[in-house]
């Protein structure tokens, strides 16, 4: 016996790497000084010429969500979702990715599909400006279902210490801004699976409602990576905090950065929900708070900003593609509640 006849074939894996070898090190930035098949990555941090450096990492998967990529057969965009759930959280504290591994385990592994996801990843780390400096590639036989996989990825990011956004300048009167997400990103698929999969009710190649995709590519389509929007505001304006939403929704991650003092007040009727959220609302009878606490509804980024700057701020963002909108206020706390939903009983009519 040997380990091919186990299940596992170290040639196979070692040809998909040689054959993605090029896209991978067209990631590499100058301060990349490692090679593609080493033990590990290695950066140059002194390059960026940085005199009090902060390393902010992350780490995360995908979730749920890969179960409509095996369902569908298209891989291409899930590697996007997986490097945006790292990034995004990283540029919450204004720090810049500057690199990624990801893992990638299957129980036989199909190069076309492996192919198509780490080409995904690359693509990711093109739009967010990192370097895809390493990674895992397992075969475990007998773990994972026939042309299944898993997926997660460790980001690292780096920061001025005195630069860092660390929310507690957060205070009363200031503007909450809202940046549009791309649909409902890589969170909530449990549910949304629950809705339109498990239900049998559905065609997954038809449209629905008002899309205008099928709702196997909606449900699809990968998370919006924000760095190079977020990195280029930060140096025109004052930010005195961000959320990423992802699980939790706007209930759970606005709260995590308010300060004690601070309760965020988000108007919903200030932006137009998706249909993908009105519908997901609608068929699986949810209530409206629920909605909140699960899903981003629209929204993808918050931004806090002091509220002389807010207008400037919009028109910016607007400006470079990035549709957004001022959703809130920061006002004093007055109970135990950090935020407060207004007009959200209406929100998905």
């Amino acid at each position: 016996m040997d380990y091919k006849s186990a299940g596992v074939d170290i040639e196979k894996s070692e040809k998909l790497i040689n054959n993605l070898k090029d896209r991978i090190q067209a990631t590499f930035t100058p301060e990349v000084v490692s090679n593609i098949g080493g033990f590990s990555g290695v950066f140059d941090l002194s390059i960026e010429n940085h005199k009090n450096p902060l390393l902010v990492t992350s780490v995360d998967g995908v979730g749920t969500k890969l179960k409509l990529a095996f369902m569908s057969g298209n891989h291409s965009t899930i590697g996007i979702d997986l490097v945006a759930m790292v990034v995004n959280d990283i540029i919450v504290s204004g720090a810049k990715p500057i690199f990624l591994l990801d893992y990638f385990a299957t129980g036989k592994l199909d190069t076309d599909i492996a192919e198509s996801v780490i080409s995904g990843i690359v693509k990711g780390c093109k739009i967010a400006g990192c370097a895809l400096i390493g990674g895992e590639t397992a075969e475990m036989p007998g773990f994972y279902n026939a042309n299944e996989y898993d997926l997660a990825a460790f980001g690292v990011g780096v920061i001025e210490k005195d630069s860092i956004v660390d929310c507690s300048s957060i205070s009363k009167g200031n503007k909450i801004i809202g940046i549009a997400s791309s649909g409902a990103h890589s969170n909530g698929y449990s549910l949304l699976r629950k809705i339109f999969v498990d239900s049998g009710n559905f065609n997954l190649d038809n449209t629905l409602g008002n899309l205008e995709k099928t709702l196997m590519e909606e449900l699809l389509t990968p998370t919006r990576i924000y760095v190079q929007a977020v990195l280029k505001i930060i140096k025109n304006f004052h930010i005195n905090g961000m959320a990423h939403i992802t699980g939790g929704g706007f209930i759970e991650n606005i709260p995590r950065v308010l300060p004690e003092r601070s309760t965020a007040v988000i108007d919903v009727s200030s932006w137009e929900i998706p249909e993908i959220f009105k519908l997901t609302q609608m068929y699986g009878k949810i209530d409206e708070k629920e909605m909140f606490k699960t899903f981003n509804n629209g929204i993808g980024f918050i931004l806090i900003v002091p509220a002389t700057e807010a207008d400037d701020l919009l028109t910016m963002l607007n400006n470079i593609n990035c549709k957004s909108y001022i959703i809130g206020d920061i006002v004093e706390r007055k109970d135990d509640n950090k935020i407060e939903l207004l007009n959200y009983k209406n929100a998905f009519k």
